[in-house]
């Protein structure tokens, strides 16, 4: 399956005029839903994706949060400062303003559509906004805990009340399944409008692998906590799941504005000189030459050098982020089969029957990362030598490679999954939360690793606008607090 190099963007142009016949003049008479809600489902695919891709300190700081990178003048997102900069705040309004309402209004316009495309279209256009929804509400979970959800987007409740995160992800598996169900793929579906598989040969199909391949991730993650339902989930999932790289879900910017990846914008147009790379990560793969610092990092000095983690660290010192990284055209990335070859190991780990073996799924994992999987046509990755020396090395290899926790498994699976997210801060952070490697290093203005965030606190407008549910939320997790471990977060961290 081949992805055009280039896809185009819906562009939304809104006219709102007075006149006395407004209505009749700002209806397209042939087919109005159908525009509105395919640029409303672009738009929300947008709006999700550049809140996932970008790095600005506003926004998203997960990439300091998963110790891949550091700060060099200004340190407090590295120190886990997150309310001065009401990033918490720009979190949620990313994700339910932008995002999910875009994601709900395409729902209903598309609901009152005549169907002129076909009932098995009109379908499988909806069942596609619910995949998207339960990735968003999945990956708020992963951050906040409990979060608004059953009373979410519905402007008429100004006190929303807060669902318990077990229940948000138990419903977003039955959803995923509801979707898949619901999926024709002998219809169509939203064309070009689609930015993430509208490209494909089958885009039906491929939402049906992203779907599984969602539900696994969402298994693992729930798996300490709720065995039962991560075995169920993700041996159900598997046949369906994502196959090769080639199902990749990747969102295709442009390299001009509006539309070029959040990080062009973050790291090259600012000017700015904020971020290094961490020597938490640094650290971790110079000894075993790891061939994937020559796509993540700069060289200093004909080295790999990592800055001090949570520390004041000189821009011209250390190694930077690759320029490939902060391309205009390098692209949003949500969910991978690489990803998907470390959830595997963990699941065979674990006892499930996943038809292959913990040490296949990492090497494949491995392997996938280092040749650059789907994103080999941006110039990443390094050759199947390099991935067969790497896997050779006993530091690396699964039957050798050092392990210090009582499962045997956590900290080498851990440790390369966390490595090969690189480009994916909240899942980088979200092992190490899961998984309690690998070891991070402690900041400036922290004591111990037990000081690390395992959350995010609710945004504070919460606490003012909304404080009877805020507070029954926060007692709920055991306080809102940013070292309030989830539920599914139940061991030490070391």
């Amino acid at each position: 399956m081949k992805r055009p190099l280039i896809i185009y963007f819906v562009l939304l142009t809104f006219f709102v005029g007075c006149t006395d016949n407004f209505e009749d003049m700002n209806t397209d008479k042939k087919n109005p839903a159908v525009v509105a809600g395919n640029a409303l489902f672009s738009n929300g695919q947008k709006a999700l994706v550049d809140q996932v891709s970008s790095t600005n300190v506003n926004f998203n700081i997960f990439k300091l949060m998963s110790q891949y990178w550091t700060e060099t003048t200004y340190t407090d997102e590295a120190n886990y400062l997150i309310v001065d900069r009401n990033i918490p705040e720009q979190i949620y309004r990313e994700y339910y303003r932008e995002a999910l309402k875009d994601m709900n209004e395409a729902y209903n316009l598309i609901e009152m559509e005549t169907d002129p495309e076909g009932v098995a279209t009109k379908q499988n256009r909806q069942a596609i906004i619910q995949i998207m929804n339960a990735y968003a509400y999945s990956r708020l979970a992963d951050i906040f805990g409990n979060i608004i959800y059953t009373e979410a987007l519905n402007i008429e409740n100004v006190y929303p009340a807060y669902d318990d995160a077990a229940t948000v992800y138990s419903t977003q598996i039955n959803n995923l399944d509801a979707a898949i169900a619901q999926l024709n793929v002998n219809a169509g579906s939203f064309g070009t409008a689609d930015l993430i598989y509208g490209s494909f040969d089958n885009p039906v199909e491929a939402w049906i692998k992203f779907a599984n391949t969602l539900k696994i991730k969402i298994g693992i993650t729930i798996a300490d906590a709720n065995p039962s339902l991560a075995q169920s989930t993700i041996e159900a999932s598997l046949s369906g799941a994502f196959e090769s790289s080639d199902d990749d879900a990747l969102f295709r910017y442009l390299g001009s504005a509006p539309n070029f990846n959040p990080l062009y914008d973050d790291l090259v147009l600012s000017g700015r000189s904020d971020f290094v790379a961490a020597n938490t990560i640094v650290d971790i793969m110079n000894p075993l030459n790891d061939p994937r610092r020559a796509f993540y990092f700069t060289q200093k000095d004909g080295e790999y050098i990592g800055g001090e983690y949570g520390w004041p660290n000189a821009f011209s010192a250390y190694s930077h982020v690759h320029p490939t990284i902060e391309a205009a055209t390098f692209p949003g990335i949500l969910l991978t089969y690489t990803e998907l070859q470390f959830y595997l190991a963990e699941a065979a780990e674990r006892g499930f029957s996943v038809g292959n073996t913990a040490e296949y799924y990492y090497n494949q994992g491995v392997t996938e990362s280092i040749l650059g999987g789907s994103l080999q046509g941006y110039g990443w990755g390094a050759s199947q030598a390099e991935a067969d020396a790497y896997l050779a090395q006993p530091d690396v290899a699964y039957a050798t490679a050092p392990d210090a926790s009582a499962d045997g498994w956590r900290q080498k699976i851990a440790t390369q999954s966390w490595l090969a997210s690189y480009t994916r801060g909240l899942v980088g952070w979200t092992t190490w939360r899961r998984l309690d490697y690998p070891v991070f290093n402690v900041a400036e203005f922290i004591e111990t690793t037990a000081d690390i965030p395992t959350r995010f606190t609710y945004p504070v407008f919460e606490q003012t606008l909304n404080a009877d549910s805020w507070q029954a939320a926060a007692t709920a997790i055991g306080g809102d607090e940013k070292t309030t471990k989830l539920f599914w977060d139940m061991y030490p961290a070391n």
